[in-house]
């Protein structure tokens, strides 16, 4: 991504000596002769450096102020240009929000050279220092607000990797951190120097893109994520087809591997108001593009674009219970009904017909000898009714692994704490509605 000047200066001539100076490959200069057109720059554009001369009758010292007062969420470096040399001056205009004083006549050498580190020094206190990408804050909205404001036909592909969290968890930061280096290293080699990449949250990037390619890149992106993930687990996991987290006391979850899902927009088809509706819209769009087990794209093209593409989905919280100790089955249907959840209690160990899907199971095995419970759990996960939602078996039965590998997400072994058990629910029926 290019860095973006901004010389605040009335004097046409100077004003276009330094454009010239100072513009490049790699850094665009925008010019502004008065302080209104100053605020629509600064507010379109987000720019990484601003340059304030005092050729305006403003006191450069509080005209330093209003500009910091105006980028206080962007902090952007201000070097101020002043025709003074006195050392209070000096003082005065640093102490009001500048970073650096420069007294006109400048050594041109010097001048281009300074503006470049200060550019330099701008990019990399705000890179990752793990991925060494950009950051979400002072770079990837800056990137989103200037193609915004650009002629050109833009995409941009949010690429988030799922179940990020419970493979940090299974196993460990350090781990995860592999993982993101070496897909940051990946992404950054899909990309040419005229694309942008950054980082939105620890398991989300953003790359902006020439539209004709964007496809081909999200294509790509996912089939090296498949290609090369399997390498970050351990065989025993990999066998299995799943991770085990450890929760509370003996309970096992079943998580999945982690995967890939990537949502592309583009200003081709819709218009786009705000970065805060790119960011909207592209979520929005990644989740549901998101499969359980398998990397995915989308691309927001005219047939699915519109306000009808992302109706609001009811929040679920339907919840079937199969108990067979009556008492339990009643305590439990009190205190997740007190909990504001809609409870039902199956009399038989049978796949529910005729009723809405709910969010979530909470399934005894019963019988072990019969495995009722097992078999329902395998029964419901094979359903394609039923696939999305999240199954709780709770067992006296301490077999950890043989209730996991039929498909339940958590293994709750008796007795087990309520307080606990609530914890559970509900953040396995927050998943559900993801």
């Amino acid at each position: 991504m290019r860095t973006v000047t901004l010389l605040i200066d009335k004097r046409l001539e100077m004003s276009i000596k330094y454009k010239k100076l100072l513009e490049s490959e790699t850094n665009k200069v925008l010019i502004s002769k008065n302080m209104l057109e100053s605020i629509k720059i600064i507010k379109d554009n987000a720019p990484d450096l601003i340059i304030i001369s005092d050729s305006f009758d403003d006191d450069l010292g509080d005209f330093c102020k209003q500009v910091r007062a105006l980028t206080y969420n962007m902090r952007p470096v201000i070097v101020a240009l002043s025709k003074s040399a006195d050392i209070n001056d000096r003082i005065k205009v640093l102490n009001s929000g500048a970073d650096d004083f420069l007294s006109e006549p400048v050594n041109l050498n010097e001048f281009k050279v300074r503006i470049e580190a200060h550019l330099r020094r701008e990019y990399e206190s705000n890179l990752d220092a793990k991925q060494i990408l950009p950051n979400k804050k002072n770079y990837s909205l800056r990137a989103i607000k200037r193609a915004m404001c650009s002629d050109s036909i833009w995409s941009m592909l949010y690429i988030r990797i799922e179940n990020f969290e419970d493979y940090k968890q299974a196993y460990t930061e350090l781990a995860s951190d592999k993982l993101l280096q070496t897909y940051s290293a990946i992404i950054k080699a899909s990309l040419t120097d005229n694309d942008y990449v950054g980082k939105l949250e620890d398991n989300s990037f953003l790359v902006i893109t020439d539209n004709i390619k964007a496809e081909s890149v999200a294509r790509f992106l996912t089939f090296a994520f498949d290609s090369v993930v399997n390498k970050f687990y351990a065989e025993h996991d990999l066998s299995r087809g799943y991770m085990i987290l450890q929760g509370d006391e003996f309970a096992g979850k079943r998580a999945n591997f982690a995967h890939l899902t990537i949502s592309v927009i583009s200003n081709e088809t819709t218009v786009y108001n705000s970065d805060s509706q790119i960011l909207t819209t592209l979520m929005r769009l990644c989740s549901m593009a998101n499969l359980p087990n398998k990397s995915n794209y989308i691309i927001d093209r005219t047939k699915i674009s519109g306000e009808i593409s992302f109706a609001q989905q009811k929040f679920n919280n339907n919840i079937y219970i199969y108990e067979s100790d009556e008492a339990l089955s009643t305590l439990l249907y009190t205190i997740l009904d007190l909990q504001g959840y809609d409870v039902k209690i199956m009399n038989t160990y049978k796949l529910p017909k005729d009723c809405d899907i709910p969010a979530l199971f909470i399934i005894d095995v019963g019988d072990i000898g019969k495995k009722n419970g097992l078999n329902l759990c395998y029964k419901l996960k094979n359903d394609a009714n039923f696939i999305k939602s999240k199954i709780i078996v709770t067992s006296v039965i301490h077999e950890k692994e043989l209730v996991l590998n039929t498909g339940a997400d958590l293994y709750l072994p008796k007795p087990y704490e309520i307080p606990a058990l609530i914890k559970w629910v509900d953040g396995l029926i927050k998943e559900f509605n993801q």
